[in-house]
């Protein structure tokens, strides 16, 4: 058995590399968890999703909190309205800023079933992420939210084939994507084509 030497820079690299692989899996568990704090409504559970002087927004222009104690207050009210709910994210892409390793950028594939103002309703749901290392470990600095559909159960299949697919508010409003169908660029989706090796 031949005994291989590393040299300091290479243990540097491997390091980098190991914290890279750390860095995501915690990525990818606050996007899971985000989804047990939002059914189960534990607002005391916030603090563990975002950051003190965190952002939350939605496409669509209702969603604008900045801060902590207003995301808080938002997701109240929103409880509020809502019955039964199952969030779940599919997938999470995550890229790392190239010039600050404690900030990262994710999209987030997702969807909801949920019970709204008493109506049963299908949720088609992407996150556009910032991420921020805490003292506490990473944490949401921005989440802006866009829908697909959110739509009642039983208009779903006839839904579908409009543009107005956003129910959400008791009208009916033009859906955020796909944003080719909704006169949207892609300048967001073709900056994460870049391998994740390239970071």
């Amino acid at each position: 058995m031949t005994n291989t030497e590393f040299s300091d820079t290479d243990l540097t690299r491997l390091a980098a590399r190991l914290q890279r692989v750390e860095d995501r899996l915690a990525i990818q568990d606050l996007v899971q968890l985000y989804g047990y704090v939002m059914d189960e409504r534990d607002l005391s559970g916030l603090p563990q999703l975002f950051t003190a002087d965190a952002e939350l927004h939605s496409e669509d222009g209702v969603f604008n909190a900045i801060g902590l104690d207003t995301i808080t207050e938002t997701y109240g009210g929103r409880y509020d309205q809502l019955g039964a709910t199952y969030h779940w994210a599919n997938a999470v892409i995550t890229r790392f800023d190239a010039a600050d390793p404690d900030v990262a950028y994710g999209l987030v594939n997702g969807g909801a079933e949920v019970v709204r103002n008493g109506e049963t309703m299908k949720v088609a749901l992407r996150y556009k992420d910032t991420y921020r290392r805490t003292p506490e470990g990473w944490r949401f600095a921005i989440r802006t939210m866009s829908y697909a559909y959110y739509i009642r159960e039983d208009e779903y299949i006839e839904g579908m084939k409009g543009a107005d697919r956003n129910r959400c508010y008791g009208d009916r409003r033009e859906a955020d994507w796909p944003a080719v169908l909704h006169n949207g660029e892609l300048d967001w989706l073709r900056a994460y084509y870049r391998q994740a090796g390239d970071e």
